[in-house]
This record gives C-alpha cells, structure tokens and sequence, in this order.
C-alpha cells in the first residue's frame, strides 16, 4: 500500500469536517434563519459538494442543538425563542457574575495577565472586523474567569446552560454598536479584575450578560 493510498480516507472526513464548520458558521451569522428548513440542494450547489458531506454535517449540528430533524420537514435551523432567552440569560448572568466576584479574589496574577492579553488580542480582532475570532476569543476570556473563580459548583451550573445560548452570545453582537459596546465591556471587565474589585466585577459580568438579552430581544427578537 502506497502512501497515497494511506492519505486517501482522510478526504471525506476533512470535507465533513469543513462544511459542518462553514453551515455552523452560517447559522451563527444569520445567514441560515432559525425556523427555515437547512436547504440542502443549495447549498450543494454553494459547497459544491455532492449530498453526503452536507447530510453529515447536519447530523453534527443537531446534535450541537443548531439544527432540528423533524419528521415530514426534513432538518430545520433550530428555533430560539424570546421567552427561553429571558428565562436562560439572568441564570447565567447571576453564575457569572457570582464567578467575577470569586475570582477578583482567587484568580493568580499569571492568570489575571493571561486574560489581560486575551481582551487585547479581542480589541484587534474588532478593529479588523474578525467577528468568529472575537467570539473565540470572548469565549476563552468568559471560560477563563469562570475557571478562576475556583468554583466547581458555579463551573457545573453554568456548563450545563451555556450550550443553549451559545448562538445568541454570538449574534447579540452582530450589531455594530453592540459590538463596540461589549468590546468596551470587556475591556473594564478586565480593568476590574486587574484591580480585584470583586463587587465590581460581578456588576459588570451581569450587566454584561444582560447588556446582550436586551440587544437580543430588541432586534434579533422582535415582538
């Protein structure tokens, strides 16, 4: 067997991977409408693949909750409610902001400086227009207060509702004011935890939160 050979199973799966990376980030930016049927034969068309890899991406997605496989319909972009954010937000709001608190006074100063570079290399990804960067980014810098906190309890919690507004946190900001303001956010976030002010840190990781559900409900969410 030739090495050729050996390279050849890794194409399908690479595709898979690829497409289910390029339909998440379609759902994420709005461009797949939640409550829309997945278009499947377009997007063979856009891809330029054949039906497999498409199929198999959407088995990934709904298993991550993005898409929905109803019977009759074929896959849906899973729908996201008002009231379910309304419900979710202030619960997450209230275990950040209690992690902010926790971790003014926990977190290492190696820890507190590797969050500081992180809200630096956020603040470029928004000056270069990089939305999926920042939100990697806003993701790692959210994970890492929770994480220093010291809490395993509020770790418990908050994991097992993140997944559900992980859609919202990254559309809230698809508004260029919005961005800007959670980029500022994030910047006195940081401030605060440099200065161990826990009080003021939990403030502002829940008006942070809620800050989002507002932007949420005001455009993405309309009566």
């Amino acid at each position: 067997m030739s090495l050729l050979d050996l390279e050849k199973p890794l194409v399908r799966p690479a595709l898979s991977v690829e497409i289910t990376d390029r339909m998440r980030r379609m759902i994420m930016e709005g461009e797949l409408k939640p409550g829309e049927k997945v278009p499947e034969k377009a997007l063979t068309e856009h891809f330029g693949v054949s039906r497999t890899p498409i199929r198999e991406a959407v088995k990934i997605l709904a298993h991550e909750g993005l898409v929905e496989l109803v019977q009759n319909r074929g896959a849906i972009v899973a729908p996201q409610t008002a009231d379910e954010l309304r419900e979710l937000f202030p619960v997450i709001a209230a275990l950040e902001g209690a992690a902010g608190e926790l971790a003014a006074g926990h977190a290492s100063d190696a820890a507190i400086a590797a969050l500081g570079e992180r809200c630096v290399a956020m603040r470029a990804a928004y000056e270069s227009g990089d939305r999926p960067t920042y939100f990697d980014i806003n993701q790692q810098i959210h994970a890492g207060i929770l994480k220093a906190a010291g809490n395993p309890t509020i770790m418990r919690h908050h994991a097992a509702l993140a997944s559900r507004v992980f859609r919202a946190r990254y559309q809230a900001n698809l508004s260029g004011d919005r961005w800007h303001a959670a980029t500022l956010e994030h910047e006195a976030i940081q401030a605060a935890l440099e200065a161990r002010d826990g009080k003021r840190l939990g403030e502002l990781m829940r008006e942070h939160l809620m800050h989002k559900l507002e932007s949420l409900t005001r455009t993405l969410l309309p009566e």
